[in-house]
């Protein structure tokens, strides 16, 4: 019996510092013809509910013709700011090395629980050599579902369906930095790591009820152990 490691991206394996934000701001004047004023809150949330929010707090309508505009548009921006991703983010420390280590075990499958649209995690993994990792067909991504949770289940049938053996909450670890990831894995069927690598701290998320908390990913060792230990409690 395998375990399915779903990844968190942002905060959790790379940090691409204020570049999103940069980019929703240039896309949205693009797609609007006006400045953005205010952008919807981005941590633990999906593209999709991200977009909506934002064009709503600008009073404007998020309808399907504007979303897919928002999406498109997004994805290409990302595409040409390859050299950006790589010159201001970072990979976060012990990210690659626990990958690495996970990869290695022949009992584990890794992907991606993401709030990024699929285009754009690719871009940012691939952009730290990241992606070679990632099962990316069995991802679940923030055009998937404006919410979170449903997230989980989805990538489970994928994996499900890919290669043929069932994944639910006891062969199934999520791995995120917020509270909203906590919750994701919760609701969505999932056991949960969390990492205080972005803005919530490990009181917050030991509060949030995640089954772990770890300081950071710098501990290989203890990360395989982690995942390992935790689906079979």
């Amino acid at each position: 019996m395998r375990t399915l490691v779903l990844w968190d991206i942002d905060h959790t394996l790379v940090s691409v510092r204020q570049l999103s934000g940069e980019i929703y701001g240039e896309v949205f004047r693009e797609v609007t013809g006006h400045p953005l004023e205010r952008l919807a809150d981005m941590a633990g949330r999906t593209d999709r509910a991200i977009m909506a929010d934002t064009l709503r707090l600008h009073g404007l309508e998020p309808t399907a013709e504007i979303m897919a505009r928002f999406a498109r548009m997004l994805a290409e921006a990302f595409s040409v700011r390859q050299e950006d991703i790589r010159a201001r983010g970072r990979v976060l420390p012990g990210a690659r090395a626990a990958l690495r280590a996970l990869a290695d075990q022949s009992d584990v499958i890794q992907s991606v629980l993401t709030g990024n649209m699929k285009e754009i995690a690719l871009y940012k993994l691939a952009a730290f050599e990241l992606a070679p990792f990632m099962d990316f067909d069995i991802g679940s991504y923030g055009l998937d579902d404006a919410e979170r949770p449903p997230l989980v289940k989805l990538a489970q049938q994928r994996a499900a369906r890919k290669y043929g053996e069932t994944f639910d909450a006891a062969t199934t670890v999520l791995i995120g930095d917020t509270p909203n990831d906590v919750r994701a894995g919760h609701e969505g069927g999932s056991r949960v790591v969390a990492v205080a690598t972005g803005a919530s701290d490990e009181a917050a998320l030991r509060a949030a009820g995640a089954e772990l908390v770890l300081p950071d990913l710098t501990d290989t060792d203890a990360v395989v152990q982690v995942v390992l230990t935790i689906s079979d409690s």
